[in-house]
């Protein structure tokens, strides 16, 4: 979830728009509410058509959708990088991408993530499961978070946006192959995620006993 840099955008989205020639301080400052409006709106759209719509559809939905908007906002700082009058119009496509991009997440990544990992560990091993995931996202968003700025130095933040639309749609594939969770049982999404030798051996045993 971490490694798609939602945090890190989220946390250096000033940077990048100082970057892209905003210096003003109450614009720069009206982008994050801008972009935090738009992250807590479609927290509540996600709310409401989550068991509508289904885990996979919706997860699916947001990773393309962040995979796009990083693209869209990798060629917005690569043009403003190499203009020198700064046009309003690519400042403004950057700003709606950047709030694309935490609204997708969103709806996809970061809510349902939670829900598919409190859904498919078996149920013996859900409290460490979950401890083990938790702890990787933490790591995950730390080392993307600390090593932004460093990589955006060197490679620009044209070049991380189109490093990190390229994470999502590795992202988008892995999704694809996910069996949806919606309205099944723990019980049949256990089975859903047994190991098909493991399930073979389950059944020969209890035909030996019979």
């Amino acid at each position: 979830m971490q490694a798609s840099g939602n945090d890190a955008v989220i946390y250096y989205t000033p940077e990048v728009f100082q970057a892209a020639g905003i210096h003003n301080k109450k614009k720069l400052f009206g982008i994050n509410v801008i972009m935090g409006t738009s992250k807590a709106a479609f927290v509540i759209v996600l709310a409401l058509f989550l068991d509508r719509f289904g885990r996979r559809p919706l997860l699916l939905l947001g990773s393309v959708g962040m995979a796009c908007s990083l693209a869209a906002l990798g060629l917005g700082s690569k043009f403003l990088e190499h203009s020198g009058s700064k046009p309003v119009w690519a400042i403004v496509a950057s700003i709606v991408a950047v709030c694309a991009d935490v609204s997708f997440f969103s709806i996809g990544l970061g809510p349902i993530t939670w829900v598919y990992s409190s859904e498919v560990f078996p149920l013996q091993m859900r409290a460490q499961g979950t401890a083990l995931a938790i702890s990787v996202n933490r790591l995950m968003s730390r080392a993307v978070a600390m090593s932004f700025l460093s990589i955006s130095h060197r490679i620009t933040f044209a070049g991380t946006f189109f490093v990190l639309c390229g994470v999502m749609v590795l992202a988008s594939l892995f999704f694809y192959f996910l069996p949806e969770t919606k309205g099944r049982t723990l019980e049949e999404i256990g089975v859903l995620f047994e190991d098909k030798v493991e399930v073979d051996d389950t059944k020969a045993k209890e035909m030996t006993r019979l």
